[in-house]
């Protein structure tokens, strides 16, 4: 199995430590050529506006929305998310992919110094909670007829959903120990979820 990271900004690295971690080949994605021959895409995490800038500027964008639009596998961590949502409720000049029929606000919980960790159950991952860190998260307002909320903070507030081979989340998987939702997108990769 062969998973691209976007890394043109953000936590990439991270990512990457937690794929060759599982044992699956990992690689650095930023330029359109680069998407071809793999299995999966991880959208990490970052500054939103910068990401989708730098997808413009090196010839990703279009790229990555046809293939997350064609059933291809993209898991979207938090600004990844925001790449991935058809629609933003405050855009601040992002334009979004549109493959996942939900709609996003950015820095939703406040700026950087209103991070928090908090413990979430998330179902498909059994019944231990994950621990997620949200770092100038966003978080889905609205999803649609096709999405499955995966994860809620106690208040409610939708922060991990998948859409048939697209999976999102408002925090930060890859900067915990936990593995599972890595794993769990490797399995949707696969096809075993």
């Amino acid at each position: 199995m062969k998973i691209g990271v976007l890394a043109v900004q953000g936590a990439f690295a991270e990512h990457i430590a937690v794929l060759r971690k599982l044992g699956v080949e990992a690689v650095e994605v930023r330029l359109p050529e680069q998407l071809d021959g793999l299995d999966g895409l991880i959208i990490p995490g970052g500054e939103s506006t910068s990401i989708t800038l730098l997808m413009k500027n090196y010839g990703l964008t279009e790229a990555i929305s046809r293939l997350a639009k064609s059933g291809f596998p993209v898991f979207g961590t938090c600004a990844g998310m925001i790449v991935l949502a058809s629609d933003l409720s405050n855009d601040g000049g992002v334009e979004p992919v549109g493959a996942m029929d939900i709609t996003v606000a950015r820095n939703a919980f406040g700026r950087q110094v209103d991070s928090f960790e908090a413990e979430l159950s998330i179902s498909v991952l059994g019944k231990e909670p994950l621990t997620a860190v949200f770092i100038r998260a966003p978080k889905i307002e609205s999803v649609g007829k096709e999405v499955e909320v995966l994860a809620k903070l106690a208040d409610g507030t939708v922060v991990a959903a998948r859409q048939g081979k697209l999976l999102v989340t408002s925090f930060h998987p890859e900067l915990t120990d936990d593995t599972r939702l890595h794993r769990y997108f490797l399995d949707m990769v696969a096809g075993k979820s």
